[in-house]
């Protein structure tokens, strides 16, 4: 059995998570995007070093090898890398009132379908319930969308509102947006359109 570990990533991780982050973007968006999607795609994902400053930014190792990396933040940008300042908006959120952002999750193409994600996520998860966020938002590409259905599956249904806005780039980006749904910490999904789409899963939090 493969040892899998999750931590709170370091400054000592940049270059071991860029080079996760670029085989992710390049390899495994392809069947999803065009190359030249997939090429644009560098412009706003990648490594945002904010997240590894907030502690709030986790990588997980497999044998010891770098199998992903991923997290959330307690800021209002959504997604974005550190030379994407327009989408910058580092204001702190209101815990009561607003959700959390799940950030900047990203697979090495030689560990997927082995639960990477699922830990980051939950790592995650319980690191923005306990700093009092009640729901997260996770903005994600089309190639997380059959790994979201699938969770959607196992718990309750969500009501869909199909939103799109345009790129402003030239090669359109697919994202995914579905509305947030009570039923613990889930991914929920929506209809695919041309654009743009937003993920919003909410926080697992205990009954008062």
């Amino acid at each position: 059995m493969s040892d899998l570990s999750c931590r709170l990533a370091t400054f000592d991780d940049l270059a071991a998570m860029r080079g996760v982050m670029t085989r992710a973007i390049d390899e495994l968006q392809q069947g999803f995007l065009d190359p030249a999607q997939v090429a644009a795609s560098h412009a706003i994902m990648g490594l945002d070093r904010q997240l590894v400053e907030d502690g709030t930014y986790f990588l997980v190792e497999i044998d010891g090898c770098v199998a992903g990396c991923g997290g959330w933040s307690r800021r209002a940008t959504l997604y974005g890398n550190d030379a994407s300042a327009g989408l910058r908006e580092p204001r702190l959120l209101d815990p009561a009132h607003e959700a959390a952002r799940v950030r900047a999750m990203y697979t090495h193409p030689d560990f997927t379908r082995r639960g990477v994600g699922r830990h980051i996520l939950a790592a995650a998860e319980t690191a923005a319930a306990a700093a009092g966020f009640r729901a997260a938002e996770l903005r994600a590409s089309r190639s997380i969308v059959p790994a979201a259905i699938g969770r959607r599956r196992r718990c309750s249904t969500a009501s869909e509102a199909s939103t799109s806005r345009c790129c402003a780039w030239s090669s359109r980006l697919p994202l995914r947006r579905p509305d947030a749904f009570r039923c613990g910490l889930r991914c929920a999904s929506e209809r695919v359109n041309q654009n743009r789409y937003l993920m919003i899963c909410p926080v697992q939090v205990e009954a008062a």
